[in-house]
């Protein structure tokens, strides 16, 4: 093996100081990753973090296994130690600054009762959670409790047209809750002392690279899965993800380039092909960047029952996967 890559990291403990080095070995194409305690006395203990041929699976681990030790409090000898732009220096501080307050001053009841606001309107208007609002703007918003339109556009996403939309109803929640403090909010970059910042900025990465890992993971397994001529049953039976995510990720992979015809073929094998026809020419009537309409086009006001509603909104993302295919080879070929 050889060593093409090393850093030596330090952690300030009470009586003494902890060394450590992460380091990636390379021999014949297998990458090699791991991580060494080294004791006082030259004593070594060695974690393997990665063995195996895929550069980009090990630089996911890399990047997530190191941020957990800097959330531990290691910190290296030599900086840049993530070879990324996440690096630079007081990138968004101050609006960093906000989040990690908030996170760690938040009133529970208040941001649980905009998560039930949230979810009652996600429901109604069929959107994502997270379309409405993310977690992280609730919890600013429940940390430093705006009670004018002012006050809660000066929160970090939330823009005009989010503050018309439901700005309204936000500050009907937030009236007339007590409140300690002012705005501006900029009293919140004293208010932080660096150790806890910087505890909070390495736990951030920890959770980020976490989740590049995870969506490096469904990746590489619903590619094998496609190549294999799996259905969305088995897929969902081998992994964590709900059949929703399952399409969502699939819609990505499509996005990326990568060929999931023989997904589509499979999943919409028992659909009436009058019925698949219906629904593209109803694509190319009204478009395919919203499905709600499609599917009055093909269905009818009515709502169905939950299950089959399901089924029938899945169906319209597989179809209009084919359909995008099939506009951008047209606009392709001139």
């Amino acid at each position: 093996m050889q060593t093409v890559f090393m850093n030596r990291l330090v952690k300030e403990e009470e009586l003494d100081e902890a060394l450590a080095e992460v380091w990636i070995d390379e021999k014949e194409g297998v990458w090699k990753l791991g991580w060494r305690d080294m004791g006082q006395k030259g004593e070594t203990c060695e974690n393997i973090w990665y063995e195996g041929g895929s550069w980009n699976e090990m630089l996911h681990i890399y990047r997530h296994g190191l941020a957990v030790k800097l959330g531990e409090g290691f910190r290296p000898l030599i900086d840049g130690i993530f070879h990324d732009e996440e690096e630079q220096k007081g990138k968004s501080q101050p609006v960093q600054k906000l989040y990690c307050y908030s996170e760690m001053n938040y009133r529970e009841e208040l941001y649980n009762e905009l998560c039930a606001w949230r979810r009652k309107k996600a429901a109604a208007e069929r959107k994502a959670p997270y379309f409405i609002a993310t977690n992280r703007l609730l919890r600013l918003i429940s940390a430093f409790v705006p009670v004018t339109p002012d006050e809660l556009l000066q929160l970090p996403g939330v823009g005009d047209n989010k503050a018309a939309e439901y700005g309204a109803e936000l500050l009907e929640i937030t009236a007339g809750q007590e409140r300690s403090h002012s705005f501006p909010l900029d009293w919140v970059q004293d208010k932080l002392d660096g150790q806890t910042y910087e505890a909070w900025v390495y736990k951030q990465k920890e959770q980020k690279y976490k989740h590049d890992l995870d969506k490096y993971r469904t990746k590489q397994m619903l590619l094998r899965g496609i190549h294999e001529g799996k259905k969305l049953e088995q897929l969902e039976q081998e992994s964590s993800l709900t059949r929703r995510e399952l399409v969502e990720s699939v819609e990505q992979l499509e996005k990326d380039g990568y060929d999931v015809e023989r997904l589509i073929a499979a999943e919409l094998q028992e659909m009436p092909q009058s019925e698949q026809e219906e629904i593209w020419r109803a694509f190319e009537e009204l478009g395919d960047a919203l499905l709600k309409p499609v599917m009055h086009r093909v269905y009818g006001q009515e709502p169905a029952a939950g299950p089959i509603m399901e089924v029938r909104y899945e169906r319209l993302r597989l179809i209009r996967i084919r359909f995008r295919k099939e506009a951008e080879s047209r606009r392709n070929a001139g």
